[in-house]
């Protein structure tokens, strides 16, 4: 079953915490909210399961619809419906980020800046020192617990939030946490610069293709990350507002950029919300691009949103997302 409560904590950032390489060690964020409620962020630094060290993407200029559907949601704790509705993390589905791009790093290691918790350090410490930093992470809910003081920064009542990583694709042990659209991850908001820094976090063991109802890892499918490049058929561009009134004719350009031909009878294009569009079967050569029409069923809005190529299969074979402000030109094509 998913996870019991998920949702994003907005917050600021008050004091860390790191704990070492032994056991079971997380990095902990102490955080406080616009009403004074004290929260403890439990950041996984290190797997239960082998590979134990995790994968780690950041991106210091994080670029994404997401952001924008968080807009209005209040200080502290906001409980996410499941779905794709709300600004609920997918890492499989949402495009959040090339997972490609991924790199593992040892929980903790002696100097600076070689190991996670050190990676983890550098962008919520610069938070902690700006008073207008707020942080987003989504996971789950823990506590409140009445009468119990947190275990680490001794506010009363223990109170926070945990399971900040990739939470679909589980090996048999940790199976019972899968869902879809329930991620964990963290978002820093530096108003003063007008940027969005996006930490996400995952476990090596955990598959890349999983079912669109469970969470769970697809069985007889290798659900392995691409390797950089690896990836033939990729979504290069998009018209997402068209000139003209609704219903406007949007296309999305394919591109093979692989050496060998590539069949794409019965691939489809989908949006966030699951609707898909078919692609024009036939044959799509080597160094080729392909325009394709999405007549029915996928949409894409002008507020921002996810662009998802599947193959005959039914497989994700690649992902791309765009923002409000992109598709704000009318007539322009985003570039990926």
């Amino acid at each position: 079953m998913p996870l019991k409560a998920y949702g994003v904590l907005i917050t600021r950032a008050v004091d860390t915490r790191r704990e070492g390489a032994v056991d079971t060690p997380h990095y902990q964020i102490h955080l406080t909210d616009d009403q004074g409620v004290h929260y403890r962020a439990a950041v996984n630094v290190l797997s239960q399961e082998r590979p134990s060290e995790l994968l780690y993407l950041v991106d210091e200029d994080f670029r994404h619809p997401v952001t924008a559907r968080l807009a209005g949601l209040a200080g502290g704790w906001n409980t996410l419906p499941p779905g794709p509705g709300g600004p609920n993390l997918d890492f499989v589905r949402g495009n959040l980020f090339d997972p490609a791009k991924l790199r593992t790093l040892p929980p903790d290691l002696p100097g600076d800046g070689n190991d996670l918790a050190d990676i983890l350090d550098h962008y919520v410490r610069r938070a902690v020192a700006d008073p207008d930093a707020r942080l987003y992470l989504f996971g789950e809910r823990f506590g409140p617990e009445p009468g119990v003081r947190d275990k680490v920064f001794g506010f009363l009542p223990g109170n926070g939030i945990h399971d900040i990583h990739m939470n679909q694709g589980n090996g048999r042990r940790f199976r019972g946490d899968d869902g879809v659209w329930q991620d964990g991850g963290i978002l820093i908001r530096f108003p003063g610069q007008d940027r969005w820094v996006g930490i996400f976090l995952a476990f090596q063991s955990q598959s890349w293709h999983t079912d669109d109802v469970t969470g769970h890892a697809l069985e007889d499918v290798d659900g392995s990350r691409p390797e950089p490049g690896a990836l033939p058929v990729r979504i290069v561009a998009a018209l997402v507002n068209p000139p003209g009134p609704a219903p406007e004719a949007e296309t999305v350009t394919l591109l093979n950029a692989s050496p060998d031909p590539v069949d794409l009878t019965g691939w489809r294009i989908g949006d966030r919300l699951g609707q898909k569009s078919p692609v024009p079967a036939g044959t799509l050569a080597a160094g080729a691009c392909r325009l394709v029409p999405l007549a029915g069923g996928a949409q894409l809005g002008n507020h921002g949103g996810e662009i998802t190529l599947f193959d005959a299969k039914g497989l994700k074979a690649h992902g791309v997302s765009y923002t409000g402000e992109q598709a704000a030109r009318e007539g322009w094509t985003v570039v990926f």
